[in-house]
């Protein structure tokens, strides 16, 4: 709380004291009456001289109370100045005193605000498996977009059977890069005409997952393997089809990827931008850009039972 004009209050000003040089230089005092001729004499004060006036104690009575009132004014005016000295001598003090203290707890909030993010470069630096809680918190639907409707949520899994997320020389690279455990989901698009499963994989380390990502282009290409749609129910078994489209990224030690197709089983072509699309809205929006990212900036804790859906 500051006091004083730092603190917001008003100072009580200082009493009005007249400046008794000007008043007494603007009003002289009355001349005394005359008084019979004294005797004569030598070395005294000329007669209405103000040591005459002031010593005097015969003559007009108006100086001495002109002196009293003037002396009193002084001493009034002082301690008006002493008092606004002090207001002011305390709202400094106090202000000298707030300003560590907010220096303080702003350096306090910085130390909070500064806290060092979760390191994702690694399995060891980054232990806690994922969770189908993690990846897809709001259970029924996944929001890419708050503007735009919702994919629908239809089944998710959790578990650590990696050949599951891929058959081929992909599940070997997976394998080989140190998948321990994948969590994935199948969607339906906001029209109901397509329907994708996106997931991500745990592997060991960052260098790995780059790895793998660059070996796994040749092999989609090469039709030696690819990523595996997870069915779920009518209308969703195309996701699970050779012809489905996939995607794939990474961020850190995962592997994320996206396998969409038509519900109506048919072919997409190369340039479907709705495909593409989804693909986007589901591998760097939704999994690297919300899901891994808050992983990123979450301090580690303790890790979670893995299961599945």
């Amino acid at each position: 709380m500051r006091t004083g004009p730092a603190g917001g209050a008003s100072p009580v000003p200082p009493a009005r004291t007249p400046a008794a040089p000007e008043r007494t230089s603007r009003s002289a005092p009355s001349p005394a009456k005359p008084a019979p001729a004294p005797a004569k004499s030598s070395g005294g004060p000329a007669p209405g001289s103000a040591l005459a006036a002031l010593g005097s104690t015969s003559g007009d009575t108006a100086a001495p109370l002109r002196s009293s009132k003037r002396t009193w004014q002084l001493i009034i005016g002082s301690l008006g100045v002493l008092l606004l000295l002090g207001i002011c001598g305390l709202s400094s003090y106090f202000f000298m005193v707030d300003d560590p203290v907010g220096r303080d707890s702003r350096a306090a909030d910085g130390a909070g605000a500064g806290v060092a993010p979760r390191d994702i470069s690694s399995r060891t630096a980054d232990p806690a498996p994922l969770t189908v809680k993690e990846v897809f918190p709001n259970g029924k639907e996944v929001l890419v977009d708050p503007e735009q409707s919702a994919y629908e949520l239809l089944k998710t899994q959790q578990a650590e059977e990696c050949d599951l997320v891929a058959d081929g020389q992909i599940a070997a690279v997976l394998q080989e890069a140190g998948c321990s455990q994948f969590v994935r989901g199948t969607v339906r698009s906001p029209t109901g005409l397509y329907v994708a499963t996106a997931g991500i994989v745990n592997l060991a380390d960052e260098a790995g997952a780059t790895s793998a990502r660059e070996k796994i282009k040749p092999i989609v290409d090469g039709r030696k393997g690819r990523f595996l749609g997870l069915a779920a129910g009518r209308g969703t078994e195309a996701v699970t089809a050779a012809s489905a489209q996939a995607g794939w990224h990474v961020r850190g030690h995962f592997l994320i990827y996206c396998v969409v197709a038509k519900s109506d089983g048919k072919t997409i072509g190369d340039q479907d931008l709705f495909a593409r699309q989804i693909l986007s809205d589901m591998i760097e929006v939704y999994l690297r850009g919300k899901v891994l990212d808050q992983r990123a900036l979450t301090p580690s804790g303790p890790a979670s039972p893995a299961g599945s859906d």
